[in-house]
Parts: structure tokens; sequence; C-alpha cells
């Protein structure tokens, strides 16, 4: 694409890890609706790199694997500073068509969305090809992603997305792993962006029959949920820490009357039940000056960000 002083400037970023086979491909199909791709070569072992240099990616590496999440942060950070108005993401594995691109970028050029999320879900011919087992993990993850959210999305693992400028300056990448990608679902309905969603279409194979996921589906489901996890308590300490600690406090005091009860008839201290006491207290302590401490924290992360946004507003 030849670029034009009118249109918004379009970079495609792709995270890559040992993609040889497929990186080709997508760059080349990648630059017929963008100005510039990046690649950002994830550690890569095999030609990933060279492959999409010679191609004319403009091409960061990293000096070892970091995971999906770090690559992203790469790319979010390339894209700003390139200046983009629009930044596209899709994996170099073959699983997302490059032609399919517009489609993502569309709603956005017309106003209507600030981040576009491509979705397997919309359509049948979206999960044609993906495995029963797959899309029961995905719309299990998704529906515990979602939780109360106002954005509700129908697929929070597909990394085929589209941000405008406001968005890419508005969002940050912290997690490394898989887990980035419902990182950035949460953060973008915290900053209230307007989102929408359209069909794709997704390979689970080439033409010879290779897979084009190599990700394992038990251990990308696994690392997801733990971050999902992780990603919720940050958020809300005082319910999922808070509430355990104080009930873990009164288990331990329930012991230890129980046990105060069975020495006073027997004279004897029962060891198992003063070890209970000891263990449910201290897990109440930790867990309550926990949840404290993590409240206290994201209550100033909260007013540092609003002081941020105040200070741009003016």
């Amino acid at each position: 694409m030849v670029a034009n002083l009118q249109e918004p400037l379009i970079v495609v970023g792709i995270p890559a890890y040992n993609e040889e086979k497929t990186i080709a491909s997508i760059v080349i199909g990648a630059q017929k609706h963008s100005h510039i791709v990046v690649v950002c070569d994830d550690g890569s072992q095999d030609m990933t790199a060279e492959i999409a240099e010679r191609l004319g990616a403009v091409v960061v590496c990293h000096k070892k694997n970091l995971g999906y999440g770090a690559a992203l942060q790469t790319l979010f950070k390339k894209a700003r500073d390139l200046k983009a108005d629009i930044l596209v993401t899709l994996d170099s594995d073959g699983q997302h068509d490059p032609e399919q691109i517009p489609l993502l970028v569309e709603p956005i050029e017309q106003g209507i969305a600030e981040v576009v999320l491509g979705s397997r879900f919309i359509d049948q011919k979206g999960t044609a090809e993906m495995p029963s087992y797959r899309q029961f993990g995905v719309k299990v993850i998704t529906k515990i992603a979602n939780g109360s959210g106002k954005n509700c999305v129908s697929d929070s693992q597909s990394g085929f997305r589209a941000y405008n400028k406001h968005a890419l300056g508005q969002l940050s990448v912290q997690e490394n792993g898989m887990g980035a990608s419902i990182e950035l679902l949460r953060a973008i309905s915290k900053r209230r962006l307007r989102v929408c969603e359209v069909p794709i279409s997704c390979k689970y194979s080439n033409g010879d029959g290779v897979k084009t996921s190599s990700e394992n589906a038990v251990t990308h489901g696994f690392g997801v949920m733990m971050s999902i996890i992780k990603l919720v308590v940050e958020d809300r300490p005082l319910p999922f820490l808070g509430i355990p600690g104080v009930i873990s406090l009164i288990a331990g005091v329930f012991f230890g009357i129980w046990m105060i009860t069975a020495y006073a008839q027997v004279h004897a201290i029962e060891t198992n039940l003063a070890l209970a006491s000891i263990a449910f207290i201290l897990i109440g302590f930790f867990l309550i000056s926990t949840a404290i401490t993590l409240y206290a924290i994201t209550r100033i992360g909260h007013k540092a960000e609003r002081t941020h946004e105040a200070g741009k507003e003016r």
C-alpha cells in the first residue's frame, strides 16, 4: 500500500516465534493492506527474522523468548514510535487471513469503534476448522473473562485486532504470556473505549494438513486462567482475598475455642485442634494484610492514572 497524506497510517504488528514456514505469506499479505509491517521476533531460533526483513518488514528482535504478551508490548511501542493511526495485530502461524485486515480497519476509519476485535464465533465459518475442544475452552475462558463487564465479547482469545491512535495511547500490556489478551480486554473496558467485533475466518491446518497452531491447548488454557485470577485479585483484592481471610480467622477462632473446651474437660491440649487454630489464624491474617496492601496499591494506581489523564486534558 502506498502512503497517502489523506489516509490514516496503518501499521500491521505480527508477533512471531519460530514461524519461518509461514511468516513470508503473512508479511506479503499484510503489506497489501498496510503502510508498514512490523514483526516482533520473540527469540526465534530459525530464519523468521531474516525472512521477514528481506521481504521489507520492520523487524524488532528479542534476544530470548519472552512470550506473546511481551511481543505485543514491543509492537505497541513500535507502533507509537511510528505514529501509527491504526495498529492491526494478527498471528504469524497462518491462522489469520491478512486479506481480512480491511474488515477490522473499516469500523475505525468510519468512526464506529476505537478497538475492533476479530471473532471466530460470529459466523459459523470462523469455527469450521476449529476443534470442538478448543471451541469449548475459548467459550469458557471468554465467559469468565467477560464477567460483569460492560464490553462483553464473543471471542476473548482472538489475536486478530485493530486499535486506533487514541486506544494505542491508552492501552499498555504488562502480562508477558497469553494472558495479555485478557489484560487488554479488561483495560479496554476500564478506559471505556468503543469496541465492536467483526467475523473472521481461522485456519487450523495448512494445505499439507500441518497444524498452524503450535500452542498446547491445555497449557494455553491454564496460563490464561491463571492470568485471569491474578488480574481479578489485583483489581478487587478486598472481596477475593479479604473475605476468605475473615472466614479463615473465624475458623481459627472456632478451632481455638474447641481446643480450650477440650482442654477444660480432659486437661490435655489437643494438638490437631491447636495446629488447625494456629494455621487458620495465620492464613487469615496473611490474606487480610495482603488484601489491604493490594487495595492501597490499587487506589494509588487509580489516583495516579486520574492525575495523568487530567494533566493530558489541560
